[in-house]
């Protein structure tokens, strides 16, 4: 069987990706980067010599693969496979953030801690960071998932911090736009003693780097701010569906806020 050419640790990512695990659920269960998972499955794909996600089911229950390829060919079927399924995954994570604002029910916190990680899901990333927006007082880090101990507990000391206009969020913040970095240690601001990047860079360990904008109309009510540890930049298309998720992700948190303060007026039922 061709299976048997994998390695115990591959077989088990192989297993939980064909019953529909995604990246982050193996990650987490395996304490391993979603990178690595994705890693560890372009190789699964061109040892079994599958190029879907069905042809794997398959072969792991005793099938053949449809189409057998071997050398670079199998390489790059491999690589528009798994991009393909990524693609897939990214449209329903986008999806959910519907599902999201109709059953929030003005439970904000709810809301913003799965917005997070649907936000990390959509990006292929681990590290991230929801961020609170106030004109008057600037960013503050609401909820993170996945960062060091030492970089969540800079941002719990800041408060509520304004960042220089010349890191990647005060960018974003001028611009209310996207800020896709490739690699945050080669700018010049890295350079400097900028306390947001040095914290960034060094107690977040971050490499390539993106801030999103959350714009409730033309108001800046947050951003996802979103890294890997590997120098592994956030391509385009990744990078516009997760605007596309920011500004539904902020209609989905003005909702809830708007719902919990009429709750909170209205009272309890009786």
């Amino acid at each position: 069987m061709r299976e048997e050419g994998l390695s115990p640790r591959e077989r088990e990512i192989a297993l939980a990706y064909a019953n529909g695990d995604t990246y982050h659920r193996i990650a987490e269960r395996l304490c391993i980067a979603p990178s690595t998972v994705r890693t560890h499955l372009a190789t699964i794909y061109r040892k079994l010599e599958i190029s879907s996600k069905l042809e794997l089911h398959k072969v792991l229950e005793g099938g053949r693969p449809t189409y057998i390829a071997d050398g670079d060919q199998a390489a790059i079927i491999s690589e528009l496979a798994l991009s393909l399924e990524e693609a897939i995954s990214r449209e329903r994570a986008l999806s959910e953030v519907l599902r999201i604002i109709s059953g929030s029910e003005g439970r904000i916190t709810e809301v913003i801690e799965s917005l997070l990680g649907y936000a990390l899901e959509l990006c292929d990333a681990e590290f991230g960071l929801l961020l609170e927006y106030k004109a008057e007082s600037g960013f503050r880090a609401t909820y993170t998932k996945g960062i060091p101990p030492a970089f969540h507990e800079w941002w719990v000391e800041q408060g509520d911090y304004q960042p220089n206009p010349k890191t990647a969020i005060g960018r974003m913040a001028a611009s209310y736009d996207v800020v896709n970095i490739v690699d945050v240690r080669a700018e010049k601001i890295s350079r400097t003693d900028d306390p947001l990047r040095n914290a960034t860079t060094d107690l977040g360990g971050a490499r390539s780097f993106t801030a999103i904008p959350m714009l409730a109309g033309k108001r800046l009510i947050g951003a996802f701010t979103i890294y890997r540890q590997q120098l592994r930049p956030f391509d385009e298309k990744t990078v516009h569906l997760a605007r596309m998720f920011a500004d539904q992700s902020a209609i989905a948190i003005e909702n809830a806020r708007m719902m919990s303060e009429l709750r909170s007026k209205i009272g309890p039922p009786e």
